[in-house]
């Protein structure tokens, strides 16, 4: 791969078998990266394996190659990868303010947290200023995680479908995990490695985690990483009008039993609004219809086709 080309890529958390969102977000992704001549990879990110086993991860893989979307590369697992984040926990350490924090998840849900569009909470600095006597008193009954601290800083970046997206690190996100308690390393790290390392140029990927890019952002500038172009797809909602669960049933297993690839292929592209009908297509068919434009910026309701 040279480095000139596009590299795009399909990073699914393999909990639980993909659902339908997940299908159309890998062939938003391949396509994207396709339509400009370049390659598409799999990273699969297990970094917690007891989440993850390995058998999820098959039936993923096997998935995405009977409907044709093969990586261009060996295809990367987190879980593989504990030394290449703790060179960037180091370097961190060295370029930043890095501190151990203590609170548990119960005291960081009081009444009085300020939530975050993604779920999480600002995080109201508790462990920043503690002294090395608290600490040490601490560090003896809590195993901490560590975070990043942010400067009062607006991250700017150009989303190929939402546009001009702004976020002011210290009263929009606040300090971060990097590293958990458990000792794992926090997606937000091990994304952002990975994507630099491997020369992502084009991440696709749900809208859900736009409020997590501007860390991402960061975390690239102080490891020297380049940034990648961001495409978030909007929600993908079943044809009822609900979100896609796996608990409710809509994994994408018994799909694959009813229909052919090129079926399921065709159907995805007329929900991503790239065609005017539901017909049988290959995903290199799709191709030619491919433009960023094309995709909506609501909601994605899945044609019955697909439920």
């Amino acid at each position: 791969m040279n480095g000139n080309e596009t590299i795009g890529r399909f990073a699914p958390t393999p909990s639980g078998f993909m659902h339908v969102g997940n299908i159309l977000c890998a062939v938003i992704a391949y396509l994207s990266a396709k339509s400009k001549g370049g390659k598409f990879v799999v990273r699969i990110e297990d970094l917690d394996p007891l989440r993850c086993p390995r058998t999820a991860a098959r039936d993923i893989i096997e998935t995405l190659e009977f409907l044709g979307l093969k990586s261009d590369a060996p295809i990367v697992y987190q879980s593989e990868r504990t030394k290449a984040y703790a060179a960037a926990f180091q370097t961190l350490c060295k370029v930043s303010q890095i501190y151990p924090c203590y609170c548990s998840r119960a005291e960081l849900h009081g009444a009085d947290v300020i939530r975050l569009p993604d779920g999480g909470i600002l995080y109201p600095g508790t462990c920043k200023t503690l002294t090395e006597t608290q600490r040490a008193q601490k560090v003896r009954n809590i195993k901490p995680a560590y975070r990043i601290a942010v400067p009062d800083e607006r991250i700017i970046y150009d989303d190929m479908l939402f546009g001009r997206r702004e976020q002011d690190l210290a009263k929009d996100c606040g300090d971060f995990i990097i590293k958990r308690s458990d000792g794992l390393y926090a997606y937000q790290l091990a994304v952002t490695v990975d994507d630099g390392e491997y020369g992502i140029t084009e991440v696709v990927r749900g809208a859900d985690l736009l409020h997590d890019t501007p860390r991402q952002i960061y975390l690239q500038r102080l490891l020297g990483l380049p940034q990648p172009e961001y495409l978030h797809i909007p929600l993908v909602l079943h044809s009822s009008g609900r979100k896609l669960s796996k608990s409710a049933g809509d994994s994408a297993a018994r799909l694959l039993k009813h229909r052919s690839a090129s079926e399921i292929i065709g159907a995805i592209g007329f929900a991503a609004g790239l065609t005017h009908e539901i017909r049988p297509m290959t995903l290199n068919g799709l191709i030619k219809y491919y433009s960023a434009d094309r995709l909506p910026h609501d909601n994605i309701l899945l044609p019955p086709e697909l439920c």
